[in-house]
Formats: C-alpha cells, structure tokens, sequence
C-alpha cells in the first residue's frame, strides 16, 4: 500500500471530518429521510431524493476518509530545513516581477494553494524539492515559464 506524507495537523483534520461525517451529518440526513418519507408518496418527493443524494455524497465522503487516512504517514515537521523538503516553508521571488511568496510544502491530501500550502506532488511542489536557498527554480505556469529564486528554506 502506498503511503501519503502528512503533516499531524493535516491528519488531525481528516480525523476530524470522519468523525463530524459520521456522528453529526449522517444521523441528521437519516432524519431528514424520514421526515421526507412521513410526507407520503415518495416518486414525486424532493425532499427525498434530495435526502437520498446527500446520502450518497455522505458515504462516499465517509469512505474517501477512511481510504485517506489509513495511507498516510505522519511526518514531524519540528525540525530545521537546508533544503526543501516536506514540510518546510519556502519564500520565493519571482524573478521578472520582484513579488515574493511563502509555500509550505505538505501531501496531497492537505494541499491549499490558497492559504500557502502547495502539495508535494504538484508541479511546483516537484521542481522546489531538494532546492536551497538562492536555487532559480523555473515552473510551466498557465500564464507560461515562470522563474523564481528561493530567499529563505524555514
């Protein structure tokens, strides 16, 4: 089985939707369904089948957890970085543009671009391991080739 590198706050929080998914919003579409189905003819309910839909959606997330977590790996981020590795926070700057950006690289399970969490996995992720600091990293980007020198490796 393959295992997929996490950080502890990133397994945490999958812990932590599998729990929510089954304690709290399976037993609340549950009652949903019998709400719906106490109105009567169920072919032409929507309620229902919306019930029943959200159902669906409810276990597939359940099971994608459970297969998510049993691959990953914790791995201690707790340490100091020379070169970029997983878990190690990157700023960056890109060259033609001056703009500088931090990245902390973790799995793909817990990737979120938007709040500076890129996965490991991904293109950018990929040219920036193993890098120190002062390495031109060059990355195909929708927008083209973009370079960017490493500043700082935390």
């Amino acid at each position: 089985m393959k295992k997929v590198p996490i950080t502890r706050e990133g397994y945490e929080k999958l812990k932590k939707e599998l729990e929510t998914m089954i304690k709290i919003q399976r037993p609340e579409n549950i009652k949903a369904i019998e709400a719906a189905r106490a109105h009567g003819d169920i072919t032409e309910n929507a309620e229902y089948h919306a019930a029943k839909d959200h159902q669906a959606f409810i276990e597939g997330r359940i099971n994608e957890l459970k297969v998510q977590i049993g691959e990953c790996e914790i791995i201690d981020i707790n340490r100091t970085h020379d070169r970029a590795v997983f878990g190690a926070r990157i700023t960056m700057e890109n060259i033609e543009t001056g703009e500088e950006k931090c990245y902390m690289l973790v799995g793909p399970y817990e990737s979120a671009p938007e709040k500076g969490q890129i996965s490991i996995k991904s293109p950018l992720g990929m040219a920036l391991i193993g890098k120190e600091e002062g390495d031109i990293v060059r990355v195909k980007a929708p927008g083209g080739l973009q370079e960017m020198e490493i500043v700082e490796i935390e």
